[in-house]
């Protein structure tokens, strides 16, 4: 269990400051959501401020989020759902803000049937039918077109959990086809777990060879954050997640 997350069960929350108009302007002035037009970042803040009125904000381990950091996460959180929808973060309640990366204690068996007690930091986690944890400190270096947003990879997660599985495969639309998703993202999570295993200099971070499912949270990241980065190494892959998000990020970069 995370550190200091008890906390939230028995102590009661602080509460959060509401954004006012300029930390949504401040959360909106980023690399991440360059080129968006007057419409589409209205739209943005709009369903950001329906995922703060649906949500519970829980600061833990004395963390003091600003106005312009709840901002910053509720905008973050609504762009991959921008041409989606509210409905699909429902399910569960909580966003839990560290001030910093915290503890993630877990067991784990090795090959040979050992149990571990393992000790990982996290800049955030995302639990199944549970709460999404957070570290502000990672926020401060989220979306600066470098292909890392911890914000949306752990929504990206909550959204591959939406069938009940963390596989790498949210449930897709009902003009796409698994077939057609797999055949975009098993042949490039081989290839990227091999060029990750060789030692090759990689332009996508290696994180994303842990699983499947932090294959599609990492380039979840890049798809919106340096989409060209994707494109340059596994159009494939990004053509399945334009069609998934429902939008076009290498429109919005080849507009400025």
């Amino acid at each position: 269990m995370a550190k200091g997350f008890l906390a939230t069960l028995f102590d009661r929350p602080q509460p959060v400051p509401s954004p006012v108009d300029a930390d949504w302007e401040a959360a909106l002035d980023v690399p991440l959501f360059a080129g968006f037009q007057a419409d589409d970042r209205q739209r943005l803040q709009d369903l950001a401020g329906q995922l703060l009125a649906g949500k519970t904000f829980t600061p833990v381990a004395e963390a003091h989020p600003t106005g312009a950091d709840i901002a910053g996460i509720a905008v973050r959180a609504a762009l991959p759902i921008l041409k989606l929808g509210l409905s699909w973060y429902q399910g569960w309640d909580e966003v839990v803000l560290y001030p910093a990366p915290f503890i993630h204690e877990a067991e784990e068996m090795d090959a040979h049937g050992v149990v571990h007690a393992m000790h990982h930091v996290r800049s955030g986690e995302t639990w199944a039918g549970g709460p999404l944890l957070l570290s502000l400190d990672d926020l401060k270096g989220s979306g600066q077109g470098e292909g890392y947003d911890v914000v949306i990879h752990e929504f990206a997660h909550k959204l591959d959990m939406a069938n009940g599985v963390v596989n790498g495969l949210p449930p897709l639309h009902g003009d796409m086809l698994v077939e057609d998703w797999a055949a975009a993202f098993e042949p490039a999570y081989l290839d990227f777990c091999r060029r990750v295993d060789a030692g090759e200099e990689m332009e996508i971070d290696p994180y994303a060879g842990e699983s499947p499912a932090e294959f599609f949270a990492v380039l979840s990241e890049y798809f919106f954050d340096l989409p060209e980065a994707l494109v340059e190494a596994y159009p494939a892959v990004y053509e399945q997640m334009r069609r998934f998000f429902r939008q076009d990020p290498m429109e919005r970069y080849e507009t400025l």
